[in-house]
């Protein structure tokens, strides 16, 4: 037998109801149900006195029925005073019978498990479990840690125990498959399988709670290994899947590139040429270049991307770069307009809120392939969008958007039977153990090496009480040394529930301030011509301090602007924090950011915030933050469901990442039906984000 085989309503106590709230957790199967691993365990295997009982233990204890009553106040309460040799506590009952009252006589002995509180002194315990006992000297102890599993309405956990306990009798090898390669598990001297998931389910008397549910016991990382071992296979599986597609080949564009580099007021980092490099090899190879290009704010990525667009239109095809929001799309439109004119490049721009004429012109534009640049957003991708002879995709800021999104866009530019080259940029730092996982399907390259003469920021953390000082420091900046500045606001409209001040109050309150400036405001609900007008005026030096949201966070370069002020800091993660900071230092003149926070700050936003002031290394930025946020929330809620594992957990099992990329290159290459079996297994399902 098979337990994948076996539904979960073939099991005793599993009705047509209970199967429903089963499925919707996700277990259908009696393998499902193994997988559904306890949450945390209660120890039942031992009495603990009652005068060593703290505030907030869940603990068990032997008691003895001293008396019992009624109690009449706000709510009626039954209240039964036990004791055993170190003291007394009372158990509360707000819901009860006569039946349960009248059982509870003097004399009669009680293990009770429940969570302690105390009252007026007193320790309590409400509504606990209670077993009666006849012999005191022999009272029913556990000889398990009890499981408490996730469980939802309907279903409890004397449920879930009783499902999990049949299954586990029928748990044996020929029932749940080693998958588990037997080099990896000497490797890491591991249990089988089997073995690990009775561990899990029942843990013997005398295991540490604490080694339990923090992952490092043997068992659970044992688990771990197994489906960080599936995960990476799907992702591996999805890249030989693109590879293996045919590509057009692109030789080194000659004449685009030198004629580029010629026109630029400065020289390539040395980082920069290594990476152009790596992407020119790439993108001669005939299967599609998969590549991340991560670097740091202002390493000068786009000219990367640039390098690699002439490559191919050098060679007489299109080149679709997507962007996350219509703000950096225009930005990415300017740069390369600028660039590419000189070069008789036709760049396009493709966004949803272009007027119907634009948009027809646009699109005639791309079919007929003489827009060979088309900068634009997720609109790049819809139905009525044909373009010519793509062979390069550019994705900016791809955690935005999610994998699905970025191989929609590959269907799109399907031409004769070969699809495009992808190239993936972040400004956002990843972690190296969340670029082994979640981007375990691409190549990457770093640029580590920031231009010549950027000074660090210097950042400054204040509390609110001090926004007069700061008021009067960045009208001092502005008007004395002829600074340009950012202030920037988490809201547009006001809210007290979240104490953030609105940008377009703020902007008329720092109008009224400082009189002498010129003052703009730019968010996201304004129309795409009026953002650009503001950001160029910006640019250009007729606006002296721009309020913004968040828009500007990516893509806004102002060499002049060397003053940001950001309010309630502690609202946002620490990413984009930093490329908030990131828009400012890019000139020769000495930066300073302030983070404006709304005092008491928690214990985490302190720490957060400190992060910040100690360094502008972005890599180490983001290893906090996934440490503080956790990698969904790294990643960007478009994949979220990317990294959401039963068992793994990508921090505390960084560890075992570089062997399981190792075994997975060679499980698929070698047994491609145990590696099948294993994504079945863990993914059920999930594999689907990589998919068109």
């Amino acid at each position: 037998m098979n337990l994948s085989d076996y539904h979960i309503s073939e099991l005793n106590g599993v009705g047509p109801a209970v199967s429903e709230k089963l499925s919707r957790m996700g277990i259908e199967t009696w393998q499902d149900l193994l997988f559904h691993l306890p949450l945390r365990y209660e120890d039942r295997t031992r009495v603990l006195p009652i005068a060593g009982l703290s505030q907030g233990q869940s603990a068990q204890v032997l008691v003895k029925v001293e008396h019992s009553g009624i109690r009449f106040g706000k709510r009626r309460t039954l209240i039964c005073r036990v004791s055993d040799s170190s003291g007394s506590m009372d158990l509360r009952f707000f819901y009860f019978s006569k039946a349960q009252q009248n059982r509870l006589q003097p004399g009669q002995w009680l293990l009770c498990f429940g969570d302690v509180t105390y009252v007026s002194g007193v320790a309590s315990m409400v509504h606990p479990e209670m077993t009666w006992v006849k012999d005191p000297s022999r009272p029913p102890l556990s000889d398990q840690l009890t499981p408490v599993y996730p469980v939802t309405d309907g279903v409890k956990q004397p449920l879930m125990r009783k499902l999990t306990d049949q299954v586990l009798a029928k748990l044996h090898h020929d029932s749940l498959p080693e998958l588990l390669p037997e080099t990896i598990k000497h490797h890491f001297q591991m249990d089988d399988l089997a073995a690990a998931l009775r561990f899990v389910h029942r843990p013997p008397r005398g295991t540490s709670l604490t080694q339990l549910i923090d992952g490092e016991h043997p068992a659970r990382q044992r688990l771990a290994m197994e489906e960080l071992l599936a995960f990476q296979l799907s992702m591996l599986r999805l890249r030989n899947k693109v590879v293996r597609e045919d590509a057009w080949p692109l030789a080194a564009a000659k004449q685009l590139n030198q004629a580029m580099l010629q026109q630029l007021p400065f020289s390539l980092t040395g980082a920069q040429v290594r990476v152009i490099d790596e992407i020119e090899q790439d993108l001669k190879q005939p299967h599609p270049m998969l590549r991340l290009v991560q670097g740091d704010v202002g390493a000068g990525k786009t000219l990367v991307a640039a390098m690699a667009a002439l490559q191919a239109i050098e060679q007489g095809f299109q080149v679709a770069l997507m962007a996350p929001t219509e703000i950096l799309a225009e930005q990415h439109w300017n740069n390369f307009s600028d660039w590419f004119s000189a070069l008789d490049i036709q760049c396009g721009f493709l966004v949803s809120k272009l007027k119907a004429g634009e948009r027809r012109e646009m699109l005639s534009q791309i079919a007929s392939g003489e827009a060979q640049l088309v900068v634009g957003t997720h609109a790049l991708f819809q139905e009525t969008v044909e373009f010519s002879k793509l062979t390069l995709v550019i994705v900016d800021e791809q955690h935005r958007f999610g994998v699905h999104q970025r191989m929609a866009l590959k269907e799109k530019g399907r031409y004769q039977g070969r699809v495009p080259h992808q190239l993936i940029m972040t400004a956002t730092p990843i972690p190296r153990t969340l670029a082994m996982t979640a981007y375990a399907d691409l190549e990457t390259s770093i640029i580590d090496e920031l231009p010549p003469g950027r000074k660090p920021v210097q950042t400054l953390v204040l509390p609110d009480a001090r926004r007069e000082q700061v008021v009067a420091r960045v009208e001092q900046a502005c008007r004395r040394d002829k600074a340009q500045a950012y202030w920037v606001c988490t809201l547009i409209d006001e809210s007290e529930e979240l104490q953030a001040q609105a940008a377009e109050v703020t902007a008329e309150q720092l109008a009224v301030n400082m009189p002498e400036l010129s003052i703009g405001l730019v968010h996201g609900r304004l129309k795409p011509f009026e953002k650009q007008a503001i950001m160029e005026g910006f640019k250009q030096g007729d606006i002296d301090l721009l309020v913004a949201t968040t828009v500007i966070e990516v893509g806004v370069d102002v060499p002049n602007a060397n003053l940001m002020v950001i309010e309630n800091p502690e609202r946002l993660g620490l990413a984009q924090l930093h490329q908030l900071r990131g828009r400012i230092g890019r000139g020769q003149r000495e930066s300073h950011c302030v983070l404006l926070y709304q005092a008491p700050l928690s214990r985490n936003g302190q720490a957060r915030l400190e992060i910040m002031r100690e360094t502008n290394d972005g890599f180490k930025i983001a290893e906090k933050d996934l440490e503080i946020r956790g990698p969904g929330e790294v990643l960007g809620t478009r994949q979220t469901g990317l990294l959401q594992f039963k068992i793994a957990d990508v921090m505390r099992d960084q560890v075992l990442l570089p062997k399981v990329q190792q075994v997975a290159r060679e499980l698929l290459a070698q047994q491609p039906d145990t590696a099948q079996a294993l994504i079945a297994r863990w993914m059920s399902g999930r594999e689907e984000y990589g998919q068109v």
